[in-house]
């Protein structure tokens, strides 16, 4: 098909593509992306190029068009894109899963592919409660969470979304009826420690899980909390035989400031989920890492199979610019980067502080967030960073980034810039 006027595209688009999280028909025109290369989006109605301070939903750590990354799929594509995963296998798929047990807290040993980080979310929760069901406690059904969390958009995970004013209050009364404390306090409090105590023992009969995503609590609220509540957690899941889910598909590969959010507290889930940059943004893959305790719970049962089974499970593509993409993360110097990136938030951030309405400012590894005391104005708050020449995606009250590890100084200061215009402009 050759190239459509971009006027053209965006009718069709308009009358027959749905966008994530907007009405059918759209009522706001996109922008059309032409082409990406290094940290910068190319437009196609010739308007310029804009800084990605988003990565793509946090996926594209180094960047677009990554000359090592589009050699392992060109090399790929050259034998196989792809070849059922029952019954067969192939070197892509085994040398990812072994790089993710070697970079992996130590005791994960056992890894599902999956297509999606709700997938792996949606496969930890089967396996959490086919564990408990193996092994006799058939009762042990429900996961224990704190609010503020996302998990994804498919069934599972939404039930342990915050279920109050998060994207899934829809689904309220339909979804399975799970457990929720308060979401954590951003530093240690030893009253808050104790709630989380007092549940897990309260509801340790009938709980298969606790599910939280560590440190970062990301598309529900940007909220940063005290790792010390991951230990917490850990300590109480051991005492209560209750397992322990760690989502790290947001905070996973170094984004934080460590390979895995879990990391700064030096403690092991059951199961972990990563997914988002684990191909470094190129195709859709995640995982879902478990120890030999839950892999053995679950084979000793009646049913000693897990039964799931995605058509593209283990896609030898995608795992091979997966394994590409991790080799070239633990090559460089990643702390570093993101250590670089970090400085560079807090210094462009800060003016942010003084400007009518926004209620807080804060930054942990290549995170950047700026909270407002109101409901962010979408288009105004996009059109200032767009003038700005960068590319943002605000929702709720929260104007935050997470940029590729790849970006230079003289961008970061310019994505602080944005986001500092589009919170004064929103």
């Amino acid at each position: 098909m050759p190239d459509l006027p971009v006027s053209e595209l965006l009718e069709l688009d308009r009358r027959h593509v749905w966008h994530p999280y907007g009405p059918m028909p759209g009522r706001v025109d996109p922008l059309v992306v032409e082409s990406a290369s290094g940290v910068r989006l190319r437009l196609a109605d010739g308007s310029g190029e804009l800084v990605d301070g988003m990565s793509s939903w946090w996926s594209a750590i180094h960047g677009y068009n990554h000359p090592v990354l589009n050699e392992a799929a060109r090399e790929q594509l050259g034998r196989m894109s792809h070849v059922m995963f029952g019954g067969l296998t192939h070197e892509p798929a085994v040398r990812l899963a072994k790089h993710l047990v070697d970079m992996s807290p130590d005791g994960l040993e056992h890894v599902f592919l999956a297509d999606s980080g709700s997938v792996s979310v949606e496969v930890a929760a089967k396996m959490c409660l086919q564990y408990w069901r193996s092994l006799g406690r058939g009762g042990k059904q429900r996961l224990l969470t704190w609010r503020g969390g996302y998990h994804g958009d498919t069934w599972q995970p939404m039930s342990v979304c915050d279920p109050e004013g998060g994207m899934h209050e829809l689904w309220s009364g339909v979804l399975p009826r799970q457990v929720f404390v308060d979401a954590p306090p951003a530093e240690y409090e030893e009253s808050y420690a104790e709630q989380l105590r007092s549940a897990i023992e309260r509801h340790a009969d009938e709980l298969a899980a606790v599910i939280v995503e560590p440190v970062v609590q990301g598309a529900g609220g940007m909220r940063f909390h005290s790792p010390a509540y991951l230990r917490v957690l850990r300590e109480a899941c051991d005492a209560h035989d209750v397992l322990l889910v760690f989502d790290e598909i947001a905070t996973g590969f170094g984004r934080t400031g460590a390979l895995f959010a879990a990391d700064h507290a030096a403690v092991t889930p059951d199961v972990m989920c990563v997914g988002k940059a684990l191909t470094g943004g190129y195709m859709t893959m995640a995982a879902t890492l478990c120890t030999s305790r839950v892999a053995d719970g679950i084979s000793q049962g009646e049913v000693p199979v897990l039964a799931h089974g995605p058509t593209f499970m283990g896609n030898p593509l995608a795992a091979s610019v997966a394994c590409a993409s991790i080799e070239l993360l633990l090559g460089q110097d990643w702390l570093g980067e993101v250590k670089r990136i970090e400085t560079g938030l807090r210094e462009g951030l800060a003016p942010a502080l003084e400007l009518p309405g926004v209620q807080d400012v804060r930054v942990l590894g290549a995170i950047g967030v700026v909270q407002l005391d109101h409901a962010v104005d979408m288009k105004a708050a996009t059109d200032a960073a767009v003038r700005e020449g960068v590319w943002l995606r605000p929702f709720r009250d929260l104007i935050y980034t997470m940029p590729p590890y790849v970006t230079g100084d003289a961008d970061v200061a310019r994505i602080a810039r944005a986001v500092c215009a589009a919170a004064g402009g929103s």
